[in-house]
This record gives structure tokens, sequence and C-alpha cells, in this order.
């Protein structure tokens, strides 16, 4: 095995002006590292193995020893994160649940498939294997130097060796989005931020604790530079003893059953996912290539417009893993997506091939399994790697920033990306996939609490998911696996203010023959003077929806409801005063809706009438009912309803794009109502 061999002194040489990244004495120039071996897109050499097999092809494992180790590894996993929500501080960790863990084999493929995580990469590529100790916690949080594992710097990560017979046999990994790391604003999320300095400390690769012993000087860098020190302190220390302890319980299943029994079912493991995705999903797309695009609306520093996120997907019935030629594989080409932005939207994608990317993407294809139930069963881990080839464009996109583009935001182009693969398969498979769905934001307030002190309220609050070829979508569901709105009664106890409402936005889910799933509405009265911040997406191009159905409601927030100050607030913001006793309403996005809405079955619109997640006016105008009567006891007239249905249906063109945008698209595309790639 070769590692990377930098030194201390190597890591600190002088930063590359093109990448930012610290480039090695010893590397010659852009395109050779250590002993001649390629360089990464940071500049820095990625002589280290990893993606290979642990045993050869075709060694034989106890199925039985298999699903044993498959499910130690899923409870690991959840020991790990129940014992970060259970000790750390911060709301966003401990309420939110806004972080991940992951276990990955001394190849650096993650194992686990119940929750996405970081990479290990940006570790063994500065770190050597066969110079770690047990009781080594390694950190970072540098977007630039993360191999694409970390999108935002409030994103801190601490990764756990697991040791077996002296040596490095596997990885316990955390990561989550963390209260506060320093830079322009209160959470380190600057709206119009336009480099990475504006966003906080960026650490490269460290180690934190050294054979058990926590490096004091670091945690005390980090701390100084955070808002929230004694927050950060405790849930670095819950991330770092969750992770051990979840090392510890490895070394364990090591112990028992012998490394090389234990790498077998590795292996086994992932080859399961490569075999059932291989032949239950892809299968499900035509070969062929299909091109979609879709569009973040703003990126904090230029006025609104279309920045294009685009993919050309090509299914090779050959060419992927197996035996001969291999079997189906897809190519995911990121061709003809937007320049990088001035504002903090930009993802670093384009590392150690797009690997974090093909994990963090691969869930969508889910919806191709034959039932929900077989859905739900199917894990997304490193097996699915190599069925998928990733094209990237030149530097200096959306996807792929040069230093030091900003990236708080990212996350209107990472969930951007779900959208797009879902909406290009669905132009596939003739729209068997969910219309779009809730994309992630970040509310919330900050000032002075009743004592005086400086406090933070920041939470994610989730909205609908996608109509279905064969149900609505869910409502206020958060695209973050486990993620979580604040309990009521934790943020009134701690914070300044009264939540008055929350509940269901109606009207807010895409009309369709299968609805989109509703969105959250909140309101939340100030006790005191405070500060609104958000950084959110979806305010003026909607959720999309498919076959026929329509757009939903996108996100809104308005300040001082019913008062003399009513404004609606821009969807980025540091720093909206608001005033004690104003209300701040917060609605979030609906999802898109799947199928003519004048298709839905009456009874199934008087139901929604009567759960209250559409009105009167609303049935008439997206599902042509007439309805009288109140909530508790809807009357639908159905002859008033035929013929409306019947006049409406005469009004529509001949022709309808595959897909709705809605009408904030006519606003951003000059007056054009579908792109050309809607149509199918």
């Amino acid at each position: 095995m070769c590692f990377s061999c930098q030194t201390a002194a190597t890591r600190l040489a002088p930063v590359d002006a093109a990448t930012g990244s610290q480039q090695p004495a010893h590397v010659a120039g852009p395109a050779a590292g250590h002993d001649g071996a390629a360089v990464n897109p940071a500049g820095l050499p990625t002589a280290y193995e990893h993606g290979n097999r642990l045993t050869p092809e075709g060694t034989t494992v106890d199925p039985i020893l298999v699903e044993i180790v498959e499910g130690t590894l899923a409870s690991v996993e959840m020991e790990v994160e129940t014992a970060i929500a259970r000790t750390s501080r911060s709301p966003m960790i401990r309420d939110a649940h806004d972080f991940r863990a992951g276990i990955h084999d001394r190849q650096l493929r993650k194992l686990t498939g119940r929750s996405y995580s970081a990479l290990v990469h940006p570790i063994a590529r500065d770190f050597p294997l066969a110079e770690m100790s047990e009781g080594d916690v390694f950190f970072h949080n540098d977007v630039y130097e993360s191999e694409g594992g970390i999108g935002h710097l409030p994103d801190l990560c601490v990764t756990v060796p697991v040791f077996s017979g002296g040596e490095v046999v596997a990885f316990v990994q955390a990561f989550g989005h963390h209260d506060d790391i320093g830079g322009a604003v209160p959470g380190s999320m600057p709206s119009n931020a336009q480099t990475v300095f504006e966003e906080g400390l960026s650490v490269p690769p460290i180690k934190l604790w050294d054979q058990g012993v926590p490096n004091q000087a670091a945690l005390r860098i980090m701390t100084r530079n955070s808002r929230m020190p004694d927050s950060l302190a405790a849930d670095l220390d819950a991330e770092c003893s969750a992770c051990l302890m979840g090392a510890r319980r490895l070394g364990e299943l090591f112990e028992r059953y012998g490394r090389d029994t234990i790498e077998a079912a590795f292996d086994a493991i992932l080859d399961k996912t490569t075999e059932t995705y291989r032949r239950e999903i892809l299968s499900k797309i035509p070969d062929g290539t299909y091109v979609w695009e879709d569009y973040a609306e703003h990126d904090g520093v230029d006025e609104p417009k279309l920045h294009t996120q685009r993919i050309t997907l090509t299914k090779q019935s050959s060419g992927g893993p197996g035996p001969g030629d291999g079997g189906p594989k897809l190519v995911i080409d990121f061709t003809g997506t937007a320049p990088q932005a001035k504002g903090p939207i930009n993802h670093c994608g384009d590392y150690v091939g797009g690997n974090f990317l093909k994990k963090w993407l691969a869930p969508i294809l889910r919806n191709l399994a034959d039932t929900p139930e077989r859905m739900a069963e199917l894990d997304v881990n490193e097996g699915i790697v190599p069925l998928i080839e990733m094209r990237f464009p030149e530097k200096g996109t959306l996807l792929t920033p040069i230093y030091p583009a900003p990236t708080n935001a990212r996350t209107f182009v990472i969930l951007r990306l779900l959208g797009v693969l879902a909406g290009v398969v669905a132009k596939a498979v003739d729209g068997k996939m969910p219309a779009d769905q809730e994309t992630i934001r970040y509310t919330g307030v900050y000032g002075k609490d009743r004592d005086g002190n400086d406090y933070l309220m920041r939470e994610v609050l989730g909205g609908g998911s996608g109509g279905r070829y064969y149900a609505d979508g869910e409502d206020t569901i958060h695209v973050v696996p486990d993620s979580r709105n604040l309990p009521t009664e934790f943020t009134e106890s701690r914070f300044p203010f009264i939540v008055e409402r929350l509940g269901l936005a109606v009207d807010s889910g895409g009309a369709g023959r299968h609805r989109g799933g509703l969105g959250y509405e909140k309101h939340i009265r100030m006790l005191k003077d405070a500060h609104f911040m958000s950084i959110a997406d979806r305010s003026i191009l909607a959720c999309w929806g498919v076959k026929g159905g329509k757009a939903g409601r996108p996100f809104e927030v308005t300040v001082d409801v019913g008062g003399p100050e009513e404004r609606t607030v821009d969807a980025l913001a540091d720093a909206e005063v608001v005033k004690a006793g104003q209300v701040i309403r917060i609605r979030t996005t609906g999802g898109g809706g799947w199928g003519d809405p004048l298709d839905r079955p009456y009874e199934e619109v008087e139901r929604d009438l009567r759960w209250g997640k559409v009105s009167f006016d609303g049935v008439r105008r997206d599902y042509g009912v007439v309805a009288t009567g109140d909530l508790d006891e809807p009357v639908i007239d159905r002859a008033a309803s035929d013929a409306l249905r019947e006049q409406l249906r005469g009004d529509r063109a001949d022709e309808q794009p595959f897909f709705d945008r809605g009408p904030g698209y006519v606003t951003l595309a000059a007056g054009r109502t579908a792109a050309d790639v809607d149509w199918v």
C-alpha cells in the first residue's frame, strides 16, 4: 500500500494561487504527486490506496455470518448516533439531529447505508494508516481539502481508526452541522459571502486526539473562533467520544470472528448492494441518453437568475462491474452546469471521481424499486459506486468551484441535483418517479436572551415531498434523514419567543392526480427585539410537478404579520430586524404534484377538504371541484364539478410540457413557460 507521505512541514507549504490548497514541496507540478502519482483537483497527492476489494474475487463467507456482521454495523452506527444525540449540547446536533455517522473499511469504502456520511479519504491522504494509533481522533472541516465530503464549514467531521492486531482495519466517522465556527455572521452562513474567508474557520485534516489525549491547543483555537464556544466544545467532545466507543465495538467484532472473516463479510455486503441495484434498479432504465436541468434561483450577491444544474444521463447495458463486458452502468454528465456563483451556492463535487455525490444521489434511484416496501429495504453504501460514472465540467462551475469561492449555501446545488436526477430518470421511465421534493432551508433568530446573554436559535424546517405515480407526497418531511424540527417546549424555555402556531401550510402541495405533500406553517412571536436569518431556496422557483402535475407553493417568510410593518423577507437574509411583539410567519415549500389534477377522484378531494389540507377556493382553482359547506361537512357538487373540469380541459393548449415549474420560472426565464428539456 502506498499512502501519502506528507509531513507536517509539507502540509504547511505555500498555498497554490489557483486552488487555495497547500502545494507540497515534493510535488513537481499540477499533474504529479508523490513518486509521480496523480494529483487531485485540490493539488494534493492522491497516492493512497482506496476503493479496492479486501479479499480476492470469489472469496466465500457464511451468509448467516454476513447478516450478523451487517446487523452489527448498523447497530454500531445507530449506537454512535444515539450517543451523540444524548451527550451533545447545541440545538442543531441534539434536537434537530443534523449530523450523521458512518462506518468505512480500510479501503475507505462506506459499509453502512442507513444514512450518508462524509469521506475518510482526506485523512488517509494526509496521515499514513501505518502511523495511526489506538485512541487517535482526526478532525477536518476544510471544504477544499475534504475530497468532496464536506460541503460547508459548519459541518465538522471527526474520524477514528479501528484496530485489529495492531493494524488499521476500519474507520468510524461522524460529522454534523454545528452552531457557529466563526465568520461574518452568527451561524457561519453569511448569505452574501464572496469568499470562504467570510464563512468561518477552515481546518484541514489534523490529529485532534493523540492516543486518547485531546489536543487542547487546537480545541482552544476552534472554540475561540466560535460565538458559541461552550456548545461547540461539548458537541466535539460528544462526537469524539461516540466515535471512540464505536471503534471499540467494531474492534470486538474483529476479535470475535477474525480479520479475514470480517473482511470477507465486508466485501460480500458491498457485492450484494452492487448486484441488487444492477438487477432491480438499473434494469428499469431503458438504454439511451436523457437530458434535463433545474435551477437555483439566487446566490445572495447577484440579482435572482437561473443558475443551471444539468444532467445528461446515459444508461449503458454493459460496462459496469460483472463478468465479461460487465453489467449495466449509469453515466452522469454535468456538462452544461452554470459557472460558479459569486455567492455561496457552490459545491465542491469533483473529487475522487465524485465519490460523495454518487452516494448522495443514489437514494433517488430507489424509487424504481418494485414496491415502496422494497424501496425502504435498499441501502446505499459503497456498492453503488462502481455502477455510476460521473463526468464533471472544467473548473469554475457550480460543481467545480475554484478556491476561495464561498460554499455555505451549497444545499441549493446538492439538493437540487437530487431533483435533477429524479427528473432526468422520469423522462426515461415515463414519469414513474416522484415529483420534486422539499429542499432544506435554515431559518432562525438571534439576539440577547432574557438574561442579556447572546443566543442563536436555528432550525432546519422540512417541507412537502413530491406526489408519486401511486400515492400522494408526504407532508413536512425532512430530506436529510432523521432530521427534525425543534421541539416547541425546548425553544420556548430557552429562547425569548413564543411559538403560536406549528401546522400544515394549506394549499402548499402541488395539485395532481396524486397531490404533493404540504409544507410547514410556523408562527413565532418575538418577546424581545432580535434579528431573523434565513438561508433558503425555492422562494421564486417552486418544486416542479410531473406528467400533468402542478408545481407546489414556494417558500415564504413574512414579518409582523397583520401589523403596520408587515413585509415579505428575502429568502437569503442575515440580519432582518424583528421587534418585540412582532410575529414571524414561515411557510415552507410544498412538493410537486404527479399526474393531471382534473383526474383526482372527488372522494380524495373531499377528504383533503375535511382534513384541512386544501381550501374551498383551492380545490376549485386547482382541481376543478365545486364544493360547499364547511371543513367538517364539505359537499361536492358533482354535476357542477364535471362541467367545470370539462371547461378547464377545453381551455388547455393541445400539448403540455412533461414538467410544470410554476409561475416563478416564467419570471426568471424572460416569459418562457418551459425549458427546451421539459418536453419528452
